[in-house]
């Protein structure tokens, strides 16, 4: 395994892991990434949305495109009862493992 794919894997927990935590369980693109800096993950917006388009394909997640007149489009993104399960720990291939304690 590379270190870009434990990498990968990682921002891909972290982003189903914040989504489990919050109220309604979804949060618009920008306040995800500033997460994923909080936890080491600087990456670019289309890092960022490379993995959410990962997570919704395997059916983790949902977006939601909503037109913004300055950056052109904001993506909300919706937890699905399957990421909550793999956010609370159950194996999925290219999400990295949820750590006991």
């Amino acid at each position: 395994m590379t270190i870009s794919n434990i990498l990968a894997e990682d921002r891909r927990l972290v982003i189903l892991r914040t989504l489990s935590e919050v109220q309604k369980f979804h949060l618009n693109e920008m306040v995800l990434r500033t997460v994923l800096d909080g936890f080491g993950h600087k990456v670019a917006r289309d890092v960022m949305r490379a993995d959410l388009i990962w997570l919704e394909q395997h059916m983790l997640i949902r977006i939601e495109k909503l037109d913004a007149p300055t950056s052109g489009e904001l993506w909300l993104v919706h937890l699905k009862e399957a990421g909550q399960a793999v956010a609370e720990g159950r194996f999925h291939p290219g999400v990295a493992r949820l750590e006991a304690g």
